[in-house]
């Protein structure tokens, strides 16, 4: 945030134009994340959870504590993680590993296994939230900031809330856990191509 409040009221909204295209590109990209978050939303993680090892919704639900915790938890360490190597290192090299993470929990044949890994997913796949807004606030001009949370939250949402449809069908069709497949494979296309992207594109503070 400006330390000199007169700065921003010097800076009334306006339109993307500037920034348009690097908004529009980030916005597909947040899309596709958003849709590959979509598939494990966690009513049906907790369906696929009961369906693979029985698991009671008492367990599932401290599950789902720890792992909030954990993801609170997470947005702090972000913060001291971004100043060290960047946002956009920050939001790649810790959503990658929670990535594989996904990846791997239809593979592992027992729960504890399975828990452990949700607990690491969940203490790395949200560090990659307060970083990513960082970023767009920090690449746009201080009037095309409002236009660049809309761009690039409106098409996250729509895109998170039209996954669960497949989601659904591929846990009728088969119990391996397409899903979780699906949505790690995603994520990980995500992360190497913002990495590719934006990795040479750093935000004023980092130059």
């Amino acid at each position: 945030m400006p330390r000199d409040q007169a700065d921003v009221n010097t800076s009334p909204a306006q339109p993307l134009q500037k920034s348009r295209t690097l908004v529009l590109t980030l916005a597909t990209l947040f899309s596709l994340d958003a849709f590959a978050g979509g598939l494990i939303v966690q009513s049906l993680l907790a369906l696929w959870l009961y369906h693979r090892f029985g698991l009671s919704l008492a367990a599932t639900g401290a599950i789902f504590f720890w792992s909030g915790v954990f993801s609170a938890a997470s947005y702090l360490v972000a913060v001291r993680l971004s100043n060290r190597i960047g946002l956009v290192n920050t939001m790649v090299f810790t959503h990658l590993p929670s990535s594989v993470c996904l990846l791997l929990i239809p593979l592992v044949p027992d729960l504890a296994t399975t828990i452990v890994l949700l607990l690491i997913r969940s203490a790395l796949s949200q560090m990659d939230v307060p970083t990513r807004t960082s970023y767009v606030m920090a690449i746009v001009t201080p009037g095309e900031r409002a236009a660049a949370a809309s761009v690039t939250a409106v098409p996250r949402s729509l895109a998170a809330a039209s996954s669960p449809l497949l989601a659904g069908w591929l846990m009728s069709v088969s119990s391996f856990g397409w899903p979780l497949v699906a949505a790690a494979a995603l994520k990980i296309v995500y992360d190497l191509l913002l990495l590719f992207m934006f990795r040479k594109h750093r935000p004023p503070e980092e130059r």
